[in-house]
């Protein structure tokens, strides 16, 4: 199983969008605590997003989906539903 999820940080008034084979709480403690990359600006990432997939290649594409539509869009289009 893989994960797909939406971070949210106040602070940056940004959404990262990433994936996983880890838990979602795995994760986001590593994005958390142990980062170098863009989520290493700040220390306030909140899980507000996630979605299991079967395979890898279902994740890769969704997060695709979603990056190209923008978190903040693809949150509102399902919300909508």
């Amino acid at each position: 199983m893989f994960t797909i999820y939406i971070l949210f940080s106040e602070k940056l008034q940004k959404h990262y969008v990433g994936y996983t084979k880890k838990t979602v709480d795995e994760r986001l403690e590593e994005h958390l605590y142990n980062h170098k990359g863009f989520t290493s600006n700040t220390k306030d990432w909140k899980l507000i997003y996630h979605l299991e997939t079967n395979t890898k290649s279902e994740a890769l594409k969704l997060e695709r989906k979603i990056k190209k539509r923008g978190a903040k869009r693809y949150l509102n289009d399902i919300a909508s539903r």
